[in-house]
């Protein structure tokens, strides 16, 4: 194989538009073609990047299908269509690079993962945070035992808007957080349980929405068709996830909440270790203290505070390095894999099922079983 393949981006939306922008920097990649279903979202991007006239620029996918010597698809399109399109795509032959989530649906998910593994194809999905340096770093440090024994963990995602209206404060937010613990720690939860509010877009608002109506998203499979909330999509979100060996993750999730925050920690009994994304001067943080007992007394010592030094380099433009070097070396990615992207789709579904079950623990296997 040459050193570098040509590559179609389909979907040049909010975040399309970036995988765009770095796969056009990546001089082991050729975009060959862009997919956009919105003229005025072609012009655009022709015009931002001052695209050779050589890049095929069309509003239907199945014109890919006549590009020679194209190598992968990066999929930036909403997640509702995902299954049907990262399906023909394999069986085109071509490698790809999905937005998160895979699918909406673990089944699908399952079924492309063994169709990539069937072609020998690379099935790469973009959980961007799992590039991030933060935490990369993070993992090292978690792994390294410098926490001392572990205790808990809890994280917030919280902000104004967007309120989204195809899916809920969960299946938006959560994914991210999930990931990083996952990835932390080294296992996925075993147990799961979801509590939710809704305030703004009670069952019969929810319910009124035609597909075409719900942010540009197209028919597919919805993560409420058998477990839909009575009361419409969650505002506000309450999760514990509960690990193999006894570690609970408590998440808040809401999209209705002026006190913007991206903060994840994880403490042990040497100390904590927090990724706070809106802090720029120190992301990642390790705060070290523990106790030392005096009688009946607990008293805080070894306090102190290290700012930890992280690798330059923009997160999605590791995704896309890595998608390339996935492909030319023949190797999955070890990081975000189709498999990975399906036990975090797997955790997202019992979380849902939890929710609509008023916070009911929902148990999981502690693997993903390849069948």
């Amino acid at each position: 194989m040459t050193n570098q393949i040509n590559i179609a981006v389909i979907g040049v939306g909010r975040w399309g538009v970036h995988l765009l922008r770095n796969f056009l920097a990546n001089p082991q990649v050729n975009v060959v073609a862009v997919v956009d279903p919105h003229p005025e979202r072609l012009a655009a991007v022709k015009q931002q990047f001052n695209l050779d006239s050589n890049v095929i620029l069309t509003t239907q996918w199945q014109d890919l299908k006549t590009v020679p010597g194209l190598t992968g698809v990066a999929i930036a399109t909403p997640a509702t269509t995902h299954y049907a399109l990262i399906k023909d795509a394999l069986q085109q032959g071509y490698h790809v690079l999905a937005e998160k989530p895979l699918t909406l649906n673990p089944a699908e998910c399952r079924e492309l993962c063994h169709l990539a593994e069937e072609h020998h194809l690379i099935l790469t999905v973009d959980h961007t945070y799992l590039f991030h340096p933060a935490v990369e770093q993070g993992k090292t440090v978690v792994q390294a035992g410098k926490l001392g024994d572990l205790r808990y963990g809890y994280a917030s995602r919280t902000h104004l808007g967007p309120v989204r209206q195809d899916v809920d404060a969960l299946w938006d937010l959560a994914i991210h957080d999930i990931a990083i613990f996952n990835a932390w720690l080294g296992q996925i939860p075993i147990k799961v349980q979801a509590t939710g509010t809704v305030w703004l877009q009670g069952a019969g608002e929810q319910g009124s929405r035609g597909a075409g109506e719900q942010g540009g998203r197209g028919a597919g499979v919805s993560p409420y068709t058998d477990s839909a909330l009575p009361q419409g999509l969650a505002d506000l979100v309450w999760l514990t996830l509960t690990y193999p060996d006894g570690f609970q993750a408590y998440i808040h999730l809401c999209w209705l909440n002026s006190d913007k925050q991206r903060r994840l920690g994880i403490v042990g009994s040497l100390g904590s270790l927090i990724f706070d994304e809106m802090s720029v001067s120190s992301p990642l943080t390790l705060l070290h203290g523990e106790f030392e007992q005096q009688g009946n007394q607990f008293i805080p010592v070894n306090q102190r505070h290290i700012a930890l030094e992280l690798q330059p380099g923009e997160p999605l433009g590791r995704v896309c390095s890595s998608f390339v070097a996935s492909i030319l070396n023949n190797t999955p990615s070890e990081v975000s894999s189709g498999w990975v992207g399906t036990e975090l789709v797997e955790i997202l579904a019992a979380l849902t099922l939890s929710l609509s079950q008023g916070g009911k623990p929902v148990f999981l296997s502690d693997r993903i079983v390849k069948d």
